[in-house]
């Protein structure tokens, strides 16, 4: 039944994607590099825009560092935190450095992994580190009462705005995996960045707001888990509609697929699984979290109750 459902509703993505005929020109216009997918050991993409993460990444590692020396190792800033943050720096690595981004101009499966981790895998362990504190510790004192100066108002105007946050993080999510939007994006390499830069923000927008949910629950648990749970249902659903997908959705990767030893259509679908479960790993553990934190509170209300 949800089967038959989910592609009774492909008709709209399908009319979005690009005709056959449209194959040799969107295939033309795509930024891939290289006529021959590289090996394993040459899928680099060393690029500058990489250098104010890096930068970063390092300041926070110099902040840690000094904190620990000085207050204690574990202090501050806890180990599991700088232990969420390194992990979310990997991950970010692998998506934009190697391997992910070299693959993804030839699998669309390796493409949507690397949008996965951009939105749903590395924002919320990059905030779980608390990188304002670490960072600002790198600084010299006057620096880093500047940074929390400027970077504190904004993070906290973020944080409120789980509303907004959800509807643009769901909006990301769909419209850049709309066939016609992804042709567009592959036809140029700065509208490409564009692409990626957008799943970045929208998901640290998202995952702030979030977050201070998790580490606040009073600021209100059941709207973390409405939006938690709408974008766990939009990525799923969206996820579904490409996994059972009755024909190839993405020209480009047609020709390029099969280059990979890839079956496009399989290539497809799995892009659709990567979508549909793992990628919705995160917000449902961030939902049991905020479910927990909701038990507790009644819990603790219901005992001051039977106290009086």
């Amino acid at each position: 039944m949800r089967v038959t459902a989910t592609l009774a509703c492909l008709s709209p993505l399908l009319g979005l994607a690009p005709d056959a005929a449209a194959l040799p020109r969107v295939t033309a216009l795509a930024c891939f590099a290289g006529d021959a997918p590289p090996a394993l050991g040459g899928a680099w993409t060393l690029s500058p825009f990489l250098l104010p993460p890096a930068a970063l990444l390092v300041l926070y590692l110099v902040g840690v560092a000094r904190l620990w020396r000085q207050a204690g190792a574990g202090h501050g800033i806890g180990y599991g935190e700088a232990s969420a943050f390194m992990a979310g720096a990997v991950v970010f690595f692998l998506a934009t450095m190697w391997p992910l981004d070299a693959f993804g101009a030839w699998s669309l499966a390796a493409h949507m992994g690397q949008h996965m981790l951009l939105l749903a895998v590395a924002p919320p362990l990059l905030l779980a580190g608390r990188p304002l504190a670490g960072i600002a510790h790198a600084l010299p004192a006057r620096w880093s009462r500047r940074l929390h100066g400027w970077v504190g108002p904004v993070q906290r105007w973020l944080a409120a705005r789980l509303g907004p946050a959800t509807v643009a993080h769901a909006g990301v999510m769909v419209l850049w995996h709309v066939p016609a939007a992804i042709a567009v994006a592959l036809s140029d390499p700065l509208l490409h960045l564009a692409m990626h830069l957008a799943f970045v923000l929208a998901g640290l927008w998202f995952w702030i707001a979030v977050w201070q949910r998790i580490r606040q629950p009073d600021t209100g648990v059941a709207a973390g888990l409405v939006a938690l749970l709408t974008v766990t249902l939009v990525m799923g659903f969206t996820g579904a509609l490409l996994t059972f997908a009755p024909r190839i959705l993405y020209p480009a990767y047609a020709l390029r697929a099969p280059m990979l030893g890839l079956d496009p259509l399989a290539d497809q679908q799995l892009a659709g699984l990567l979508m549909w479960v793992p990628s919705c790993l995160p917000y449902l553990a961030g939902g049991l979290w905020l479910l927990l934190h909701g038990f507790e509170r009644l819990r603790r209300r219901h005992g001051a109750t039977v106290m009086e």
